[in-house]
Parts: structure tokens; C-alpha cells; sequence
């Protein structure tokens, strides 16, 4: 059985279609030994299968990366010149939104509203952001003077902040444009080159987007794109052509970048995700705040970095908040992401369906209660399960501590508000949180909150100027920002004699 009412239109297919691997300025068919495959998770329907890259295609891209920064013309264009390539890309990309989000929904089986707003919609503004910021640079400018020191020898300096060089993008398959463009924007707008293996669980949705790239007419080299398997990604994370690696994903894959990174002590950025917090603090409007504080874990059908799958509440509001929640998820609508009026969509993949569902199994063994949700919707071929919202039990649990990626929310109550900031500091990660109530409270306790980013009575849009990255086990680094663009430069002081 089916469960898509559309699929993706030719213009669509155009953009994933032909050659899988675009390496300095030409597209070419994979020439590895293994073939990979694009699935419709709503469907289990085959997209597209494909050769994977081969390592040598992945070294000719590093290569070509390479070249395209020491000999090409992309370093010596002029950061108006960058801008308006960029301002172009969001113009091409504005005018294939609706394509971008039909491939999308197709192979990332996420509803077709959250897709336009947060799948292609916010990579447009994104790509807006950098081209600004390529005209401003980075903080303290492109070149700084500093005060002349008048000392024996008095000595002038300035401060230049010059590209990184060389980026390796590796990205993640829930958000996959997303992913790609919070490197490529603003690594374009520095001056920077940049070769991208995307997730092989959604490798045509960053194929779409380099095919608009090429649009743009970048010079040959400058946008590199190789869809390969594991060792592909350890030879970019190990090769001394690359200066910088960016990584979006598991925490585990993380640990394995640091250690070949190492071999060449080039910078990482990470983003490994989270275990994050959502707080109704005393006084909170109980039934206001459930629809919230339950999408921030179930938007995207939990396969989301920032998901706050923790939700406290005060003890005296447990009973209350979970009769409302119950109410919520029986409600939620899953099915067809094509739907207008869908709220969850399906899963990437029947593996990672199994591993939530085994977490939720294992949790409710040791005595957990099921508070919503749960099981399997009827009717549907795809990877669909239902929001699941667990009580009765610890913060030490594993299912209170390990990361997902599935609809899957934990609700635990705590007496005292600095009680409520102890849960959410215990875990090994610090990506997001959210916190709700009475305005001045809920700023003075998001304050305290170690986490990169804290939403306060819902935040806002996600907004390109406000970086995203996470303390302890989430990662390092920034992206987006003022911060985050700062990640792509070096900075060199340049002194001379004052005679």
C-alpha cells in the first residue's frame, strides 16, 4: 500500500537526474564498487540507485578544491563580486522552492509544510545572510588597523582576516539543503572552496541544490560534490589538501573525525546533536503549552538536532500536562506528507525505525508508563510510527539520556526550579533548551541554561544572524552568525617598523 497523493513534477526530476558527482565543474557518474539507493521512506518506493563515488573521484574533487583556491579566480574576487553571486544562487533557488521542496518530501518523507518553511524556505534567507555578510566580513573587518605601539621598536600593525582554504562538508540526512547551505553560503561568502559529501540516506535533495549552484556559474572547482561511501568521508576528513572539516550527525561519527583530523591538526567544526530540555516553570499556562513543548520533539517526526525530548514539568502540574498530552497525540495527523494538514511523516529508514522503537520497548520493560501515543499507525507501507510521550522514570534512564532521532518525548517532574536546571544539565550534551513562563523568570533561568541556543515562551524564527552549536558532547564550533562566519577565516598580523 501507498501513501503519497503527488509526486515530484518533471522539473523536479530534472534536478535529480543524470550524473551523481560533481567535481571541477563537470558531473559525473559514480565509478566505485558499491551502488546506493535513494528511498521514498513514506512509500519504501526505490527514487534512484546509483555507483558511488570512487575514492579516486573523491580525491580529484579535494584537488580540484585545492587548485580552485591557490590558482583559481574565486580568492581574488571581490567580496561585492561574491554577494552577488550568492544573492543570484537565492534567487535561482527562490524560483525552484516548490521543486526543491518536492524532492524533499519525496526522499526525506518530511511534510510538505515544514518542508517549505524549514527544508527550502530557510536556506533561502540563509543564502540572503551570507551574501550581506560577504560584503561586511567577518567581525573586526577583512583588515584591521591596530593602535600603534609606541615602545622600543615602535611598530605598527594590522590585522588581516584571509579564507580558511579548503572545506570539507559532510552533512546530515534530516535537514539535508539546511546542512549543506549553513556551510556553503557563508564558506562561499568568505572566499573559501568546498567539496560536500552528503548523507547517503538523502543524497538527491543536496544533488537538487548543487544543480542550482552550477547555475549561478561559479568558477570550475569552487562547489565540489561527491556522493560516497564511509571511507570517501575519512579520506576528507584526512587529506592534506583539506584546511577545515564541517560535520553535521551523530556523536559517534564526530569522535571519528576528531581522531583522522588530528593526523593534520586541521580545524572541525562539529554538531553532534542532543538530548535537550524543554521547562514549564511554575505558573506556565499548563494547557497553552502542550501543542508547543510536544512539536519541539515531534516536529519533523523527531529527527531534529535542537528536539527537546525532555519535557519538565512541576510536579504538581505532572497529572494535568499528561492527561492534556494525551488528548494532543491521539490527535496528531500522521501520514502522507503530501498532505496539506499532515503533521508527522514517516521515519528515513526501517533501521532507524527499529532502533526507536527498540529504546521505547526497553523502556517501558524496565517499568516506564506510556503516557500518548505509541505503536504503529495502520495502513501505511512506509517507515510511520506514532509520537510517543513516556513517564515514570529517571533522568538516568537510558531513554532520558541517548539521542533518537524519532517521536519519542520523555516527561519528568521536578519539585524546585534549581531542581529543573540540575535534570537539564544532566546529560552529556547541551545543544538547545526551552524554557516557558512569566517573561522575566523564564529569561533569568534561560541565563543559567549551558546551552548554545535557549528558546524563551516559543523564541522565533531561526534566525541566520544567531549561531547554532552545542556545549560538551553537541559539538564545537559555531555555524551561522557572526560566530559561526568567523569559523571561516584565519587571521594573520602583519607589523612594520615605525622609523
Amino acid at each position: 500500500m501507498t501513501t503519497t497523493t503527488r509526486t515530484m513534477g518533471d522539473t523536479a526530476r530534472s534536478l535529480i537526474a543524470g550524473p551523481t558527482n560533481y567535481i571541477d565543474g563537470k558531473w559525473e557518474d559514480g565509478l566505485g564498487s558499491t551502488s546506493l539507493t535513494s528511498l521514498d521512506p513514506a512509500t519504501t518506493a526505490t527514487i534512484r540507485e546509483f555507483p558511488a563515488a570512487s575514492l579516486d573521484q573523491t580525491e580529484r574533487a579535494i584537488l580540484a578544491a585545492r587548485r580552485a583556491f591557490d590558482q583559481g579566480p574565486w580568492p581574488t574576487l571581490t567580496p561585492r563580486e561574491r554577494s552577488g553571486l550568492l544573492l543570484e544562487l537565492a534567487d535561482v533557488m527562490e524560483r525552484h522552492a516548490e521543486d526543491l521542496v518536492e524532492v524533499v518530501v519525496s526522499e526525506v518523507g518530511c511534510p510538505v509544510r515544514l518542508a517549505r518553511a524549514m527544508q527550502v524556505g530557510m536556506p533561502i534567507a540563509n543564502v540572503r545572510w551570507a551574501a550581506d555578510m560577504a560584503l561586511k566580513g567577518p567581525q573586526g573587518g577583512y583588515e584591521e588597523a591596530l593602535v600603534p605601539n609606541w615602545n622600543a621598536p615602535a611598530s605598527s600593525s594590522v590585522l588581516q582576516r584571509v579564507p580558511v582554504g579548503v572545506i570539507a562538508g559532510i552533512t546530515g540526512y534530516n535537514f539535508p539543503i539546511n546542512s549543506t547551505i549553513w556551510k556553503l553560503a557563508p564558506g562561499l561568502a568568505a572566499g573559501c572552496t568546498l567539496v560536500f559529501k552528503p548523507s547517503p540516506r538523502t543524497p538527491l535533495s543536496t544533488m537538487a541544490l548543487i544543480k542550482l549552484v552550477e547555475q549561478v556559474g561559479l568558477p570550475p572547482g569552487v562547489v565540489n560534490f561527491v556522493v560516497g561511501e564511509a571511507d570517501s568521508g575519512e579520506m576528507l576528513t584526512d587529506h592534506d589538501a583539506v584546511d577545515m572539516v564541517m560535520f553535521t550527525g551523530s556523536l559517534g561519527v564526530g569522535r571519528a573525525i576528531m581522531r583522522t583530523a588530528a593526523r593534520t591538526t586541521k580545524r572541525v567544526i562539529l554538531e553532534l546533536g542532543g538530548k535537550s530540555a524543554t521547562i514549564l516553570l511554575p505558573g506556565a499556562d499548563i494547557p497553552a503549552l502542550v501543542e508547543p513543548s510536544i512539536m519541539r520533539w515531534a516536529r519533523n517526526s523527531g529527527q531534529g538536532c535542537g528536539a527537546t525530548t525532555r519535557t519538565l514539568v512541576p510536579r504538581a502540574a505532572y497529572d494535568e500536562y499528561a492527561a492534556l498530552a494525551g488528548d494532543y497525540v491521539a490527535n496528531l495527523n500522521i501520514g502522507d506528507p503530501w498532505r496539506e494538514e499532515t503533521d508527522l511523516g514517516p521515519l528515513i529508514r526501517a533501521e532507524q525505525r527499529d532502533f526507536v522503537e527498540g529504546h521505547l520497548a526497553r523502556a517501558l520493560d524496565r517499568g516506564a508508563t506510556l503516557i500518548a501515543g505509541g505503536g504503529r499507525p495502520s495502513g501505511y507501507a512506509g517507515y510511520f510510527m506514532n509520537a510517543a510521550l513516556v513517564g515514570g522514570i529517571d533522568n538516568s534512564d537510558e531513554i532520558a539520556r541517548e539521542e533518537l532521532f524519532g517521536p519519542v518525548g520523555t516527561l519528568l517532574p521536578y519539585d524546585t526550579v534549581d531542581d529543573a536546571l540540575a535534570i537539564a544539565h544532566d546529560s552529556p550534551f547541551g545543544l538547545h533548551a526551552a524554557v516557558y513562563g512569566p517573561p522575566e523568570e523564564a529569561y533569568a533561568l534561560a541565563k543559567r541554561i549551558r546551552a548554545g541556543a535557549v528558546s524563551i515562551n516559543g523564541g522565533g524564527y531561526m534566525r541566520p544572524e544567531g549561531p547554532w552549536g552545542g556545549f560538551k558532547m553537541s559539538g564545537m564550533g559555531r555555524e551561522m552568525g557572526d560566530d559561526g562566519f568567523r569559523e571561516f577565516f584565519q587571521v594573520k598580523h602583519l607589523q612594520w617598523p615605525i622609523r
